[in-house]
């Protein structure tokens, strides 16, 4: 039986951040990923002017987010939808839930992932692409039969966020300020449900940020933290809803029907 994941972000690469570690883990296996981004990211940044025009950028990271994909070695439909870089959350709600909901009807995927609340950075186009998936969600599993077993909320713990201020400050380094746009915020730790070790996979996840090169991923992260950074990833369980004192998930489709 393929197991099945929808990966629900605004831009190209917000993807491979939250997910690409679950699912290299799963390399070589059955299951399939469902990509589905609200924009194509023609607002981002080009670090190499060689490498795209402000013309291009978006059909450029269409292609850096598919071939970050083949990095991570499992099987992947994509799902541009074309709403405007920086513009996602002045689009009607009921048109962004209704493409994201056509986008997952037909595969309905065991799991949802997309942004929690805090959209991780407070990015509008984040905050609207996590919102308008959850009632895409909640619709859809309302309708019945498979499919749609656990949605989740990709986000940062504020452990984690406190213990990379502490090592910045070793550096002599300024952290990162979450007041200031576009910065992570941390979550509450009580919030969590779910931690996934991707260790064992960090040098593919690594690959596969790497293929997002207009971005220069990772630039602003000193070197020697980019395993703890990239080296697991956290999840909300937004639904069902979390039992108190129910013990953490270590793998996105555990403890689901087989």
């Amino acid at each position: 039986m393929t197991r099945r994941l929808a990966a629900v972000f605004a831009h190209p690469d917000d993807d491979t951040y939250s997910v690409a570690g679950s699912m290299a883990l799963y390399a070589g296996e059955d299951v399939r990923v469902i990509v589905v981004l609200a924009t194509s990211g023609e607002a981002g940044q080009i670090v190499d002017p060689s490498l795209a025009t402000p013309e291009n950028l978006g059909r450029v990271r269409e292609r850096e987010d598919v071939e970050s994909w083949r990095e991570v070695g499992v099987p992947v439909d994509h799902h541009f939808l074309g709403f405007p870089d920086g513009g996602v959350a002045d689009v009607r709600a009921e048109e962004l839930t209704g493409r994201i909901a056509e986008a997952l009807r037909e595969t309905r995927p065991d799991v949802v992932a997309t942004f929690g609340p805090e959209g991780v950075t407070g990015h509008e186009d984040h905050i609207a692409v996590g919102r308008a998936a959850t009632e895409a969600f909640h619709r859809l599993r309302a309708d019945g039969g498979a499919g749609f077993r656990r949605l989740l909320y990709g986000s940062i713990p504020q452990s984690s966020m406190d213990r990379l201020a502490v090592e910045y400050r070793d550096r002599g380094l300024e952290p990162p300020d979450p007041t200031e746009p576009f910065q992570p915020r941390g979550v509450p730790d009580e919030r969590f449900g779910m931690s996934v070790d991707c260790s064992s996979v960090y040098a593919r996840k690594l690959e596969a940020l790497r293929r997002h090169r207009t971005q220069g991923e990772m630039q602003d992260i000193p070197f020697d933290l980019w395993p703890e950074v990239l080296g697991r990833e956290d999840f909300v369980v937004a639904w069902p809803e979390r039992d108190p004192g129910a013990p953490m998930l270590h793998d996105v489709f555990e403890g689901l029907p087989s």
